[in-house]
């Protein structure tokens, strides 16, 4: 009986905490993790002290990339709040997006077009690097206006990367079923041996 319960609980393990602590591997938590990053600079640099605004930009930046964390931590035993989560961060991302939409309109600075040469130019960059310090570097020589634009490309990226990690933990949940399923089928499958 206690061998059972030992090769049980191991297969739980196994089964359940596979992805347990993965969530810095994720591309989509390194391109929050960059997002974030550039909008503290970008607050700091090109908002004024006391501009509501700035706490506004950086919680729902934080937000973004915290709720990544908050989710993988408890996808090994609820899918529905694992999905609720990436969509709280994709929700926060939205919301800085409208944020630099905003700061653009309002100053009227160029937003770049969707297939502009600077867009395809962002995108690769975006694809090649994953490590804030990169993007930093860049920050640190161009104007508001272009850091702006890069966040936003950035933003748009990492929220094709969370959209298609939900579109696949849903389809993974409708094919294996979530946690309790799972544990019932293991339950079973001890029972069996017995």
């Amino acid at each position: 009986m206690l061998n059972h319960l030992f090769l049980a609980t191991f297969v739980i393990m196994k089964t359940f905490h596979s992805n347990s602590g993965s969530y810095r591997k994720l591309k989509a938590y390194c391109k929050a993790e960059v997002i974030y990053d550039l909008t503290y600079y970008f607050c700091e640099n090109y908002l004024k002290r006391g501009d509501r605004t700035i706490d506004q930009m950086v919680q729902a930046a934080r937000s973004g990339k915290q709720n990544i964390v908050e989710g993988n931590a408890v996808a090994t035993t609820s899918t529905e709040t694992f999905l609720k989560l990436l969509g709280v961060a994709r929700g926060s991302l939205q919301e800085l997006l409208k944020d630099y939409e905003d700061y653009l309109r309002v100053r009227n600075l160029r937003l770049w077009e969707p297939n502009s040469v600077e867009v395809d130019a962002m995108r690769r960059l975006g694809i090649e690097h994953e490590k804030s310090e990169y993007f930093l570097s860049l920050a640190q020589t161009r104007s508001d206006e272009v850091v702006a634009n890069m966040v936003i490309v950035l933003i748009y990226q990492a929220d094709t990367l969370l959209n298609v990690y939900i579109q696949k933990h849903y389809n993974k949940f409708l094919q294996e079923g979530g946690f309790r399923e799972k544990l019932t089928r293991e339950r079973l499958s001890c029972r069996d041996h017995k």
